[in-house]
């Protein structure tokens, strides 16, 4: 069975990364930007605007997951899958940020980004010490 462009993870992880990091860095440019308020509001959906933060943040912790997923995949499978708990900590900054009203919304996703590079730095260090299985 042939896997979806989206779900071959375990054939090409680098893929996976590269398509994480780019939907990150494409909603973060998007959440901390006017860039998609102009684009939105030049073809005439300016109503639209006050919800585009409802949508991109959620977005944005999802394709964090999928990089933390796609480290992981990179180390050699170290220890258990991450698959569940970084989609459950997306879905619940999500949750978070909708309900605190984007009052922090820059500090805890700073905050991610280097939760996401220790994790990538330690699966990198356990790689290197030779603990792959």
């Amino acid at each position: 069975m042939k896997a979806s462009p989206l779900t071959d993870t375990p054939e090409n992880p680098d893929r996976l990364l590269k398509r994480g990091l780019g939907g990150a860095l494409f909603m973060a440019v998007c959440c901390f930007t006017p860039l998609l308020v102009i684009v939105v509001a030049g073809v005439g959906l300016s109503a639209l605007t006050g919800w585009l933060d409802y949508v991109l943040f959620p977005l944005l912790f999802l394709c964090l997951a999928v990089v933390v997923q796609a480290l992981w995949l990179r180390a050699g499978k170290l220890g258990p899958a991450p698959k569940i708990w970084a989609t459950a900590i997306a879905a619940a900054l999500s949750v978070l940020f909708i309900w605190i009203e984007f009052r922090f919304a820059l500090p805890i996703t700073v905050g991610v980004f280097v939760a996401v590079g220790l994790y990538a730095f330690f699966l990198n260090r356990m790689t290197s010490n030779g603990a792959t299985q």
